[in-house]
């Protein structure tokens, strides 16, 4: 599969935190799912982040993504902690949630990068995303063409 990602020059777009919902469900309870459901559940817990720890070293092009829907709203931030988990540097994890993303989409003329001419919109973070990832999870204030927004 890495082969023909890199053959194509497709991207991966790994979505790992779609298991959350079971690891927050199994925490709260052990005994959530039944037995059978409970074994393909740990199986697909043991194999998230496997392939994307074969294709970061591959330099397979990888790109952000959540599955809007599976993970509860307001949580897509955690995809950046599963992603340097998993072989991403924290710098690796922004560029594919912001310049990939917007590459992918076929919208890299357009956002994805701050650069001029470009629609840019901005957050701000307590401390640095590039020394701890978890700092994306603490934004201050967002930015949308030019008016700041906080909570």
């Amino acid at each position: 599969a890495i082969a023909l990602f890199k053959r194509t020059g497709a991207y991966y777009v790994s979505t790992l935190s779609t298991v959350n919902g079971y690891l927050e469900r199994i925490a709260a309870n052990s005994n959530a799912y039944p037995p059978e459901v409970r074994a393909k559940i740990d199986w697909r817990i043991s194999i998230t982040g496997k392939a994307l720890e074969k294709a970061v070293p591959a330099g397979v092009k990888i790109a952000f993504g959540t599955d809007a829907g599976v993970s509860k709203h307001g949580r897509n931030a955690d995809e950046f902690e599963l992603m340097v988990k998993h072989g991403m540097t924290p710098a690796q994890a922004i560029v594919a949630a912001t310049v990939n993303a917007a590459d992918l989409l076929g919208v890299a003329g357009d956002v994805g990068s701050i650069e001029p001419g470009k629609s840019a919109d901005l957050i701000a973070v307590a401390g640095d995303p590039l020394a701890d990832v978890r700092a994306l999870k603490r934004v201050s204030f967002v930015m949308r063409a030019g008016v700041v927004y906080k909570q």
